[in-house]
């Protein structure tokens, strides 16, 4: 469930009271005047998400200022039902929703680098000792998830720079990996911790590197789940599933480089490619089957 909170100057106050009237899928309207803005009055309503992007429309159309309104998101704890008839429910999908948190995980903040550097050296421990726990370790930790969706939200909306920066932050991210990874191992080379006969052809993870049908599946899948967990937030509980994809190989890419066999890197660079491309290709398809197909109760979206 949405909530609207608008502060609309006095002479808005009809015209907007009327658009929140006729509007499907927004429900217990409040109005009280606004004790901070003399000359105007607050307006609350309960909004259901299938009705969130018709609104948003609506309300700029009419004129509204972008700062005097907001729409937020609510947990809805009881009932916990569908919560009105042929316009949606608590479960419809909002896109301006998506739309914002796809902008707020775009650009390469500082939490995202750091989150996405400490995956590079577990990820990189874990390929230098074989052990697939710090592997796991590593997809659990790294953040690739969020620049992913944002990527595919911005080719499916057709918003080029929103698609072009998530795209940039994301291969920042896996290039980071990539040199975090680098640096690390010729370090450990340099003094002497890298076991001398370490060969990364020999490593229990090559694997990491070649691609085959189930490279395809994996990303394939990956790629529904994390447009359907990016859009429910449950981004944490499903990144592991999309780094497996992304940050094991990186990583293999940057162990090979630090240990001088950049020839054995090829198949890392492939396996990253492909998969990123079956990432976004997949998490597009998702977005736009939910963005132009009717929901379950039978609104459009």
């Amino acid at each position: 469930m949405l909530q609207l909170r608008a502060s609309i100057p006095d002479e808005q106050v009809g015209s907007f009271q009327r658009l929140l009237g006729r509007q499907a899928g927004v429900r217990r309207v409040i109005r009280e005047p606004d004790e901070v803005v003399p000359g105007s009055e607050v307006f609350v309503a309960d909004v259901e998400p299938a009705a969130a992007d018709p609104l948003i429309e609506a309300i700029d159309q009419l004129g509204v200022a972008r700062d005097d309104f907001v729409l937020a998101k609510l947990d809805v704890v009881a009932p916990l039902r569908h919560l009105g008839g042929e316009h949606g429910g608590a479960a419809g999908f909002a896109w301006v929703e998506i739309v914002g948190q796809a902008r707020a995980n775009s650009r390469p903040l500082a939490r995202y680098l750091a989150l996405i550097n400490v995956a590079a050296v577990i990820a990189a421990l874990g390929v230098i000792t074989g052990s697939s726990i710090l592997i796991v370790g590593a997809m659990a930790v790294s953040p690739d998830l969020l620049p992913i969706c944002a990527t595919c939200v911005g080719i499916v909306s057709g918003r080029r720079s929103l698609a072009s920066r998530s795209f940039i932050t994301l291969w920042l991210g896996l290039a980071l990996v990539v040199v975090t990874a680098a640096i690390l191992t010729a370090l450990l080379k340099l003094t002497g911790l890298l076991p001398d006969d370490f060969r990364i052809e020999d490593s229990p993870l090559q694997s990491l590197a070649h691609t085959d049908y189930s490279t395809v599946l994996i990303a394939l899948a990956a790629g529904v789940a994390a447009m359907l967990a990016f859009e429910t937030r449950a981004s944490a509980a499903v990144g592991v599933a999309i780094s497996v994809t992304t940050i094991p190989a990186s990583a293999y890419l940057g162990v090979a480089i630090g240990a001088g066999a950049v020839g054995n890197a090829d198949g890392a660079v492939v396996v990253l490619v492909v998969n990123v491309g079956l990432l976004l290709v997949s998490g597009s398809g998702t977005l736009l089957a939910q963005r132009w197909l009717p929901n379950r109760s039978g609104a459009p979206v």
